[in-house]
């Protein structure tokens, strides 16, 4: 196999063994910013990757981006193109011990006047006091820091650090810069032998990832050559299926968000997408289930009672059959919420009875409503003046259940959508009663 130092396939110097070469990514690895796939939002003008002058000093940066999406390349190439040194290290491995040593031998290198980037991979695992070691010296100018994280760095990252150093988005590489990559890997090891069904689905099976890509053309390339393969044979030879998504990470968060907006937004089929996304990326069907049961909670609420019971109901059929027979439980579960009429009156109203409770935590029930188990209750008049709603004309007394001095608020205030209808019906049934019987602003 061909040793290669850019992503344009160009030889490096000698053949080495291909039992000994390093793996087809690295040797791959673009060396100028024009090499580059796709990121053409930071590269194109104005943007904020542009050519640098040898010399120029790039400002500190976090990358925030998938994998395989040119953190580690940009940071390579954004080095050489100013002519600084490049020292990488991962926070995985790294420790404080070493990171000193990094810096003195920085300072030694600025004093013969060569900067240096430090370029710490996976940033977003060094705690608090970690990250706050390098505050001194990226605000001295010992070292240019640059981050990589597939973390938010608003979550995984400490403000101040933050305050000192820009946040750059890297996107996961979309279709296009796929094949063009596919391309130039083939222009090394060879045309690949794939139907054209299999070929999209090996663009399909990297996720938007560079590195996976190249990964699956090298070990179909070490195969030899042979019939085309069918997308059928392709998944068994390379055995595997993309990683969509790590559970505890970002991906996580923003599909179970998708799916939660997919339902909100009244859209099946959307939402059939990203829960089928999450599945079969591994989620938990058990997660799935309970926040299925709090999108019927949340947002569909009172205008169709039945969401919450059928959510519970595919929630415990997954529990007895299990994937993947259950999983269509819970996609049943989703079409019947996105298609839900939608009110969120009551967590609305919930909210702010909440907020009402904790600004007026400490006052008493009325004394009207409270039982008078002992004769100095009675006589301090708990219980006094209660009227038994059953005994009432209506079965209703109108009595004034709220904190004495407080005043009737409303907080629950349902919609003309589903069965809230009818819910609404009734509040303004009861407040008519309250008003006829004088308990209601506005009653006479």
């Amino acid at each position: 196999m061909t040793k290669t130092n850019s992503m344009s396939g160009k030889p490096a110097e000698g053949d080495g063994d291909p039992r000994t070469a390093s793996p087809l990514a690295d040797r791959m690895r673009p060396l100028v910013m024009d090499e580059v796939v796709g990121q053409q939002h930071l590269f194109g003008d104005g943007g904020p990757l542009g050519r640098f002058d040898k010399g120029g000093r790039p400002a500190s940066t976090i990358f925030w981006g998938p994998p395989g999406s040119g953190k580690t390349t940009i940071a390579r190439i954004t080095a050489s193109q100013t002519g600084q040194n490049f020292v990488q290290v991962s926070a995985v491995y790294s420790n404080t011990a070493e990171i000193r040593k990094i810096i003195a031998e920085a300072r030694k290198q600025r004093e013969e006047g060569v900067g240096t980037i430090l370029f710490v991979d996976e940033i977003h695992r060094f705690n608090k006091a970690q990250q706050d070691g390098f505050l001194p010296y990226i605000e001295d100018g010992t070292v240019t820091l640059i981050g990589a994280t597939t973390e938010n760095p608003s979550f995984a990252l400490n403000a101040a650090l933050m305050s000192r150093t820009r946040v750059l988005v890297l996107e996961a590489l979309d279709r296009q810069s796929l094949e063009t990559l596919l391309g130039r890997a083939e222009g090394v090891v060879g045309k690949l032998p794939l139907t054209d069904g299999a070929r999209e689905f090996l663009i399909d099976l990297a996720n938007g990832d560079a590195r996976s890509l190249l990964n699956s053309v090298e070990q179909l390339a070490s195969a030899g050559s042979g019939d085309a393969l069918d997308r059928r044979q392709l998944e068994k030879r390379l055995s595997r299926r993309a990683a969509l998504y790590d559970k505890s990470g970002d991906w996580h968060y923003n599909l179970i968000s998708a799916l939660h907006k997919s339902v909100r937004g009244s859209d099946p089929d959307a939402a059939l997408y990203w829960l089928a996304r999450m599945l079969e990326a591994g989620e938990d069907p058990q997660y799935l289930a309970r926040r299925l049961t709090r999108m019927a909670i949340e947002d569909i609420g009172l205008a169709d009672p039945d969401a919450v019971r059928l959510c519970l109901a595919a929630w415990q059929g997954h529990e007895r059959l299990g994937s993947p027979e259950g999983d269509l439980a819970l996609a049943e579960a989703a079409i019947y919420l996105a298609l839900a009429p939608k009110s969120n009156a009551a967590y609305a109203a919930y909210r702010e009875a909440s907020g009402a409770a904790r600004r007026s935590g400490a006052e008493p029930p009325p004394k009207h409503i409270l039982n008078a188990p002992t004769g100095m209750m009675k006589e301090m008049g708990y219980g006094s003046g209660y009227r038994y709603d059953h005994d009432e004309p209506l079965a209703f007394s109108g009595q004034d259940y709220f904190p004495e001095g407080y005043g009737r608020r409303v907080f629950y205030r349902p919609v003309e959508r589903g069965f809230e209808r009818e819910m609404k019906k009734r509040s303004e049934y009861f407040a008519r009663l309250r008003r006829k019987l004088g308990k209601e602003p506005g009653g006479g």
